[in-house]
């Protein structure tokens, strides 16, 4: 495949996923959820911490690029609302009420904000769509819209099950910390798929 087709093929496939019937894009949503789930397993746990590193920020990220706003949105809230209800796909094979309220929910409720955000951006600036700008706007969505209802979550909880506020210091060790050097890689692998598939006009 020559350059000229490759533009040509990814604008088309982009263009065929925001025309797509409702009923399409709710199964991508669906599909996406259970790629984000998947990647919630593959988990590293920090004996110093409730909240583990795992990869399904990945797919957050990428929810939002290829799905837009409403439907990258939709399939986090897929992902959460099904965690709840019946499939244990948090990190670790969890599942229920008690992970959303428990030390990462904060964090789950970031993922539906980050992939709004990401999405609205995707949709409404083509010129957004080239690395530096998408890293940009990824890493912002990363350690803004994830990590400060994730830390807040964290900090409640804390509270709320030992009875004593965490310092800053230690919120930071626990909750972000540990997990910069990963989300960076994250971002950068989310930003070098925009780059290569979606279409700059």
């Amino acid at each position: 495949m020559n350059l000229e087709n490759y533009y040509s093929t990814r604008k088309n496939v982009f263009e065929r996923i925001q025309d797509a019937s409702t009923a399409t894009k709710v199964l991508m949503s669906l599909l996406m959820a259970c790629l984000t789930g998947i990647m919630a397993q593959i988990i590293i746990p920090l004996p110093w911490t409730p909240v583990p590193i795992t990869a399904q920020t990945f797919a957050v990220l990428c929810s939002g690029l290829f799905l837009g706003k409403k439907y990258g949105c939709l399939s986090q809230i897929l992902y959460i609302v099904l965690g709840v209800a019946f499939i244990p796909w948090f990190g670790g094979m969890t599942g229920g009420l008690d992970v959303l309220l428990g030390s990462t929910g904060g964090f789950l409720i970031g993922f539906v904000i980050a992939s709004y955000f990401i999405g609205l951006i995707t949709e409404k600036y083509a010129d957004a769509r080239n690395f530096k700008k998408m890293a940009a706007v990824i890493g912002i969505a990363n350690f803004a819209l994830i990590y400060i209802p994730g830390l807040a979550g964290l900090a409640l909880w804390f509270y709320l099950t030992q009875g004593t506020a965490l310092g800053v210091v230690d919120l930071l060790m626990m909750g972000l910390v540990p997990f910069i050097a990963g989300d960076i890689v994250k971002i950068l692998g989310a930003a070098s798929v925009s780059k290569a598939f979606l279409p700059k006009d």
